[in-house]
């Protein structure tokens, strides 16, 4: 099962982990979008980090969905309604929960990724950050099928996201301004698909499943 106190710990810290790597995530926006994602992502899981300590004590649910509305109010460009929809729709999953089995994390996980899509229109190919966020559900679903246990399931689905997000940089972007690029947008791993594999690390420590 992963708490609520694992929840709270894996927010934390993905404020630690976006600090840590602001300029890589910059980086690989310079090459193909706005070069402001690494920031946005450090200043947006740093108010989450200051808004933890009011919600602690709440369900699973209301700390979700307290993450999703800051990342909202607090990123600018797209990551911002992105992460905050994701957070948003899986809070409703999560709601009243103080912990989670597995098919419940992939049933939240899942959530949040459908608002993503229904908010970006993305399919698969697209080089977006689904590209990543879809094997790894995948990949959990798979676990859960063969009855792994949770920082097990944690662990292959960010092996999965990794692959995922690798597999975006032969791609030609066909969503957000990296697609403006055209073809000179191929060669390049899509930022928003390296900080879902970021997100998905930190929680898979915070499960106490190494990645």
């Amino acid at each position: 099962m992963l708490t609520r106190e694992q929840i709270v710990a894996w927010l934390q810290a993905c404020a630690g982990v976006f600090e840590r790597e602001r300029d890589v995530l910059t980086g690989l926006d310079t090459d193909i979008g706005d070069g402001d994602h690494g920031i946005n992502m450090q200043r947006g899981f740093a108010k989450v980090a200051e808004k933890l300590p009011s919600v602690a004590d709440k369900d699973i649910g209301q700390i979700l969905k307290t993450t999703g509305m800051t990342l909202l109010s607090s990123v600018g460009g797209a990551s911002g309604p992105l992460y905050g929809t994701f957070f948003i729709r899986a809070a409703a999953v999560a709601d009243a929960h103080q912990c989670l089995s597995l098919a419940e994390l992939q049933q939240m996980l899942g959530e949040g990724v459908e608002g993503v899509v229904a908010r970006g229109r993305a399919e698969p190919g697209d080089k977006t950050m689904c590209d990543a966020w879809w094997p790894a559900l995948a990949a959990l679903g798979q676990a859960q099928a063969r009855g792994a246990e949770l920082p097990q399931a944690l662990a292959e689905a960010v092996a999965a996201a990794e692959q995922g997000a690798r597999d975006t940089i032969p791609m030609q972007a066909r969503k957000g301004r990296a697609s403006y690029l055209g073809e000179r947008s191929i060669g390049h791993q899509d930022p928003g698909a390296t900080s879902t594999c970021l997100l998905l690390a930190a929680l898979a420590r915070s499960a106490g499943g190494g990645a």
